[in-house]
């Protein structure tokens, strides 16, 4: 069965200190139940926050990883190293690697072979650009996103992945995608994987949400039957406002 997950993304945002007073306000708000919540600060956090939370369904992402083993690449974290600090899942392509630093879909799938490799679940972005989704390709887009990076997968590796679909034109713009248009691209992609891998997998498959999801709104969005949790950014600055969120289940 697959499970609802919450992530925040806090991006480059917040010191060493003012992170781990995050992560301690979470951990002490944070519903106990089999929901996931995950925390995704910056790779100098990982350790230090790794230290002050306790509760049962409360993980570790890092934001990124490298797509090499380890070698002479100044200033990059490998997946071993970010395994090392006790963090369990890692952020994989999301948009702003793709358009900032040029990460292509082969890039990507290096990434997360080297993640599953190092026993760290992927957490998996995909989603259009305003102008794709107004020409219409916005399928098209996700479609190629999903068969490049992750569809030379086994079918066992495959069911360890997490995707979170996050139209570009709602990161933190302020505009959100209206619970059909999510609805819509989740079931899509869950369809596309059923037509890989079969109805089973596809059915387990976690796929989020990210994209100017608040508490607000975050009850409306989960409560689609495809959309299983968000991938949240702004909003997961805010102790109170990301645990709102992680509790709209």
């Amino acid at each position: 069965m697959r499970k609802n997950i919450v992530a925040g993304n806090w991006k480059m945002n917040k010191t060493l200190q003012e992170g781990i007073e995050l992560a301690k306000a979470v951990n002490d708000q944070v519903t106990e139940n089999d929901d996931i919540v995950i925390l995704c600060p910056p790779f100098i956090h990982l350790t230090e926050v790794a230290k002050v939370i306790n509760k049962k369904n409360l993980f570790l992402a890092a934001q990124n990883c490298a797509s090499e083993e380890s070698g002479a690449y100044t200033g990059e974290v490998s997946a071993a190293m970010v395994k090392s600090t006790c963090a369990d899942y890692v952020i994989l392509g999301h948009s702003e690697r793709r358009s900032y630093y040029g990460e292509t879909d082969e890039i990507l799938n290096k990434k997360v072979k080297l993640a599953l490799a190092n026993d760290l679940v992927p957490i998996f972005c995909i989603g259009e650009v305003l102008e794709e989704r107004e020409a219409g390709k916005h399928l098209d887009v996700v479609k190629t996103q999903v068969e490049k990076g992750l569809f030379d997968l086994s079918k066992e590796d495959f069911g360890k992945i997490i995707i979170a679909y996050e139209p570009v034109w709602a990161i933190g713009t302020g505009k959100t995608a209206t619970p059909d248009q999510a609805q819509e691209m989740h079931k899509y992609i869950r369809d596309l994987i059923a037509q890989k891998y079969g109805d089973q997998l596809a059915n387990d498959t976690t796929i989020q949400y990210g994209g100017s999801c608040k508490p607000d709104n975050a009850k409306e969005l989960f409560a689609n039957p495809d959309v299983d949790g968000g991938l949240i950014g702004g909003a997961s600055l805010k102790a109170g406002d990301f645990v709102a969120i992680a509790n709209a289940f």
